[in-house]
């Protein structure tokens, strides 16, 4: 635009009217169908959605939240987006309020304290969003009671926050429990655990119900190798453990660690499963990729994203006392090629000779 011209007059927004004279129908009619309405003939819908396609007409959002006290906007709180779990969960919980028809507005947080996750929250409850989502595994490092004040409708995912709170999570003890027994089952005399942090909620959970399975069998568990999640961190623990003669059973806290841990034993000329078995959890999609493809425990986090935004949809829409409840989703394991029985003991070998 030359310096001088006029700017152009902006085009007005077509109104609710507009589309309503376009289509030939009432304005009401035009309102049943923006806000969803099933009581419109079909043909009548059509005509009027291809008004507004023509004509360029968007519903006005703020004007429908204030009617009807909803915003269609769900918030949701994390941690980390660095966790395998977390990202999957997130995806599910994206999926399944565009399903809905709920935008998501994500804080992510830098340190997992109280006072972090209540800054959070008090942005969202400022904000236009009917409900929370708290994606948040790892322990508060302040040590702070979890307690957010009452109002926007909240759902916790993976947290340890106590009673008071609607939870969906995975049955993090049944997984352990199904890699420990299975590697007892195979024969195995003990079970080496390398754990996720020490901050984790479910790397916690993890941990005491491996060692709560070793003891009803009767084993001592040996001391806990501690990881951060990463091949990194796997790799490291897998090369202390695969120069020990008498180790033949390694339990990963997640299938990344696990992974790290079989490229140490392939590097030591450990055999797997024939010298030493290996056991991951997660079943992320590349596992049955592995050498040899990894036995795992499945997480179902299409399930617990799924779930954990159906029940903070029926809270925005409760009209009555809220419901508290805690639903955890079961765990499986995927037996693949890394577990076998362990190799004859020397002691056995001498005997049969």
């Amino acid at each position: 635009m030359a310096i001088g011209d006029k700017p152009m007059p902006r085009r007005p927004r077509p109104s609710m009217a507009d589309v309503a004279r376009h289509a030939g129908v009432a304005p009401q009619t035009v309102s049943r169908v923006s806000n969803g309405h099933s009581n419109v003939d079909p043909a009548t819908r059509q005509r009027v959605v291809e008004s507004m396609q023509a004509l360029g007409y968007r519903p006005n959002g703020a004007a429908r939240a204030l009617k009807s006290g909803r915003f269609n906007t769900i918030g949701v709180i994390t941690f980390t987006l660095d966790s395998f779990g977390n990202t999957r969960t997130l995806d599910a919980i994206a999926r399944e309020a565009a399903h809905a028809k709920y935008a998501v507005t994500l804080i992510p947080v830098s340190d997992p304290t109280m006072g972090r996750v209540s800054g959070a929250y008090d942005r969202l409850s400022e904000a236009a969003v009917d409900g929370v989502i708290l994606v948040f595994e790892a322990h508060l490092l302040d040590n702070a009671e979890f307690s957010l004040p009452p109002g926007v409708p909240m759902v916790v995912v993976d947290s340890d926050t106590g009673p008071g709170y609607t939870v969906v999570d995975t049955d993090q003890a049944l997984g352990a429990r199904q890699a420990t027994e299975h590697l007892l089952e195979l024969g195995h005399r003990q079970v080496w655990h390398i754990a996720g942090p020490p901050t984790s909620f479910s790397a916690a959970h993890r941990v005491e119900s491996w060692r709560r399975t070793m003891q009803d069998a009767g084993i001592v568990p040996p001391p806990v190798l501690y990881g951060d999640w990463t091949t990194r961190s796997g790799y490291r623990h897998g090369l202390t453990l695969g120069r020990r003669p008498e180790v033949t059973a390694i339990f990963a806290a997640n299938d990344h660690m696990a992974l790290g841990v079989m490229r140490a034993l392939h590097e030591l000329g450990r055999r797997i499963p024939d010298d030493i078995s290996v056991v991951g959890f997660d079943d992320m999609e590349e596992a049955h990729a592995f050498w040899p493809p990894l036995t795992t425990v499945r997480q179902d986090f299409a399930a617990v994203g799924r779930l954990s935004l159906q029940k903070l949809l029926s809270k925005i829409g409760r009209t009555g006392p809220d419901m508290i409840d805690k639903t955890l989703v079961p765990t499986r394991l995927v037996v693949r090629a890394s577990t076998g029985a362990p190799p004859p003991s020397p002691e056995g070998e001498a005997r049969r000779r």
